[in-house]
């Protein structure tokens, strides 16, 4: 049993499948002797209802996984080549093509047994703009492994609407040194003013990312918490239905005794009878002679 094989299986399951077999996994790991195993799959996180539909897109549709890969490669180029018409026309077809992946996860989800909402079809959406904007979130939905949808970062960093308005950018007059050195100024503060930018952009995916742990972790505590106090109220019908069948074999015990006490007088007074019989029978006897 290998950490990878697991993983891949668990997270094609749906999400009310997954824990009760992560935990088998993880309980065959330790009967094995792999304690070191059975800890890492038990530390697999179920996955969110829209990061499940996410992943089913990738492991149903496989085939559309690279075309959008390429669909983020593209409009990245773009963004850091400032060329305006080229990310209009990119713009056009990733509306198009996340607005079908969206609609078409959520078809498959249905299919799956599983149908799901509007909301659920935003936030699968949402994870497929961070996968155009992110290669390292693109790596991560393509993997088919997600616990939780992914943010889109606020804009690609190396552009905004200004310049895909503009279009590229064209070849530069010579300029007098005054006037280069404040326009040297002006992209080395545009450059600091991205930078800081971008860093809070890291910091926000950051904190969602630790608030949704936390509300994932608290949703798992609570089911835990669920299945403890389903076990319980089970032991404690177990319980009462022992005790009541104590007092039912107390109470037969007692009946049973009485009933022996009844039988051992009346063959008492039987023996009785008998001998007193025998006495009298012997007595007219001798009386005969």
């Amino acid at each position: 049993m290998e950490l990878d094989a697991v993983a891949e299986e668990l997270y094609g399951l749906r999400p009310e499948e997954f824990v009760a077999a992560r935990d088998r996994c993880a309980a065959r790991a330790r009967a094995s002797g792999d304690r070191a195993l059975a800890k890492e799959i038990a530390a697999l996180r179920r996955p969110s209802l829209s990061a499940w539909v996410s992943n089913l897109l990738v492991r149903r549709r496989s085939a559309e996984v690279r075309p959008l890969l390429a669909l983020g490669d593209e409009l990245r180029r773009a963004h850091r080549e400032l060329d305006g018409s080229q990310l209009r026309l990119l713009a056009r077809r990733q509306g198009e093509v996340i607005g079908a992946l969206g609609r078409q996860a959520r078809r498959l989800a249905a299919e799956a047994g599983h149908p799901v909402g509007e909301g659920v079809q935003r936030e699968v959406e949402e994870t497929l703009h961070a996968v155009l904007a992110d290669p390292e979130a693109a790596r991560e939905w393509a993997a088919g492994r997600l616990v939780k949808p992914l943010s889109a970062a606020i804009g690609f960093p190396a552009a905004d609407e200004a310049a895909v308005a503009r279009g590229p950018t064209p070849p530069a007059a010579p300029a007098e040194p005054a006037v280069q050195e404040e326009d040297e100024e002006r992209r080395r503060r545009l450059a600091e003013a991205r930078e800081r930018a971008r860093e809070a952009e890291r910091e926000l995916r950051a904190r969602r990312d630790e608030a949704t742990a936390a509300e994932a972790e608290a949703a798992e505590a609570a089911r835990r918490a669920a299945d403890a106090e389903e076990r319980l109220a089970d032991l404690r019908a177990r319980l009462r239905r022992a005790q009541e069948e104590q007092r039912q074999a107390r109470t037969e015990e007692r009946d049973t005794r009485d009933r022996a006490r009844t039988a051992a007088q009346a063959v008492r007074k039987a023996e009785r009878r008998a001998r007193d019989a025998t006495a009298r029978a012997e007595e007219l006897a001798s009386n005969d002679d």
